[in-house]
């Protein structure tokens, strides 16, 4: 399949999705679809400029009214359809998702496949739940009460690393809710995107109301964050890029979300149960290549085990399987480029410059494709660019510690805080670990397991708000207060 007319194959014209309509994009531009396994070109679609990201705006604002006036039980009905159609096309959803983004088979139906049609599923269920209150006052003869109303058009931008998964998360609250959307994928990623596309007309979503716009960050991105016509912008990505998200949604002072960089820290008890923990620290660092939000990059082990632990977890990077999404049996695929392949090749190799221990991997793998061997990197100080910055890669540097005090400083320090994880027997530890680490989400004897019931998001420069769970519907609508003065009634 993995050929120029893979695309078609699967079932897609590789347009824009607007206003109900396939089209091309305003000024004819296309992306390429690159298979990050062999590097080669499979193919192109429409790459949205400002005045695609215009039209498909005037799309999701004319199909507003009528999308928030529909009732919920109807809602849900279309995003359940959706969920099943997700399953019915299980094997096109997942053979797509593997050629653009580089993960295996496997994973692709776990993450892109059943977690999906979960998302859909869940959220489904909030559509008939969005209630306001009503309550009491101090004032006399005056009825009170709160509405929860969707905000209208929302910008959603989603990135490379998990497509379709992160455009669930957004996107299903984001209707549940009763607003429309523009959804604009990554250029890196745009394929599963644009197959949802096809998903939501045959569940009977109307026309407009949601629009897929795959296009360039810095030209569709920054024209849909800047628009004066979105009311709300969902992001994920890239503190940089967050940033810039922030600065433009500006304008017109939208609501902004945000789940940005992670630099996880890992921490390992010497009471923990190590056949446990070293298989859970590894793919807590290697699921996806590394290219993972909550990747537990950095890893911190109690002293007394440290040499074995990183030994026993050296040797287990050493017998996993690299290689192409469609092969079996598969750990590792290819990074999603080779601008990426360049760029953790190039802080790995810094790090060594600068005194880091290479005790495993730290090469490409293969002449062709995007290909990184896992990577365990020891001896590092708190200074180093590969301790400090985001690597989107397989790759973990481990770092001894004594007492449980600096444990902690050493986890919290640093600028983000999406998610962090403790191995340990000790419930106390556990707790305490959990009580005192500055990040959204903390996994106790595992790393990165979510659930849509739970809320997913950062601290510091991880992030504004979150997505999952009833903060992810709380994100998509805004609260308002109705009082209503009442005729004086009767006086005792």
């Amino acid at each position: 399949m993995r050929a120029p007319d893979a695309i078609t194959r699967l079932g897609l014209t590789g347009q824009l999705f607007i206003g109900g309509e396939w089209s091309n994009a305003a000024g004819g531009e296309t992306l390429y679809v690159i298979d990050p396994a062999t590097g080669d070109i499979l193919g192109q679609v429409a790459c949205a400029g400002a005045a695609d990201v215009d039209r498909s705006v005037v799309a999701a604002r004319a199909a507003a009214q009528k999308w928030r006036g529909t009732a919920p039980e109807t809602r849900a009905r279309i995003l359940l359809r959706v969920a099943d159609l997700i399953e019915k096309y299980a094997d096109q959803v997942a053979a797509l998702e593997s050629m653009d983004n580089g993960m295996s088979i496997g994973l692709a139906h776990l993450l892109s496949v059943a977690n999906v049609a979960a998302t859909f599923r869940y959220f489904a269920g909030w559509a008939t739940k969005i209630d306001g209150i009503t309550t009491q006052t101090n004032l006399r003869d005056v009825h009170a009460y709160t509405l929860r109303e969707p905000y209208g058009v929302c910008g959603l931008i989603t990135p490379w690393n998990a497509p379709l998964a992160i455009a669930s998360w957004k996107l299903a609250p984001c209707l549940a809710a009763g607003n429309t959307a523009v959804l604009k994928p990554s250029e890196e990623t745009t394929l599963t995107a644009l197959f949802l596309g096809r998903v939501l007309a045959e569940a009977g979503l109307p026309a407009g109301v949601v629009n897929i716009i795959p296009g360039v960050g810095s030209v569709a991105g920054a024209a849909l964050a800047a628009h004066h016509d979105v009311d709300a912008l969902s992001f994920t990505g890239s503190t940089e890029t967050g940033r810039a998200i922030v600065r433009a949604a500006l304008g017109n002072m939208k609501k902004v979300t945000l789940e940005l960089g992670g630099k996880s820290p890992n921490a390992v008890f010497a009471d923990a149960d190590l056949d446990r923990a070293v298989p859970g620290s590894a793919m807590a660092i290697f699921l996806n290549s590394g290219q993972v939000c909550v990747a537990g990059s950095r890893l911190y082990v109690q002293r007394p085990i440290y040499g074995e632990f990183v030994d026993r977890m050296a040797a287990f990077a050493r017998q996993m399987h690299v290689g192409p999404g469609a092969r079996t049996p598969l750990d590792l695929g290819p990074l999603i480029s080779q601008r990426q392949l360049d760029r953790v090749s190039g802080m790995i190799e810094r790090s060594l410059q600068q005194g880091a221990d290479l005790v495993s991997g730290g090469k490409r793998r293969g002449e062709s494709g995007f290909f990184m061997e896992p990577t365990i990197l020891a001896d590092v100080r708190q200074d180093m660019e590969i301790v400090r910055a985001e690597v989107f890669g397989p790759v973990v540097v481990a770092t001894p510690f004594d007492a449980f005090e600096d444990l902690i400083a050493a986890c919290n320090d640093t600028t983000y805080g999406l998610g962090a994880s403790v191995w340990t027997n000790n419930l106390s530890t556990a707790h305490h670990f959990a009580g005192q680490i500055k990040a959204g989400a903390v996994w106790i004897n595992t790393h990165g397991v979510m659930d849509h019931h739970l809320p997913i998001g950062g601290y510091k420069q991880s992030g504004w708000g979150r997505d999952l769970g009833e903060a992810a519907i709380e994100g998509y609508t805004q609260i308002k207060s109705v009082i209503a003065q009442l005729d004086p009634g009767p006086r005792s």
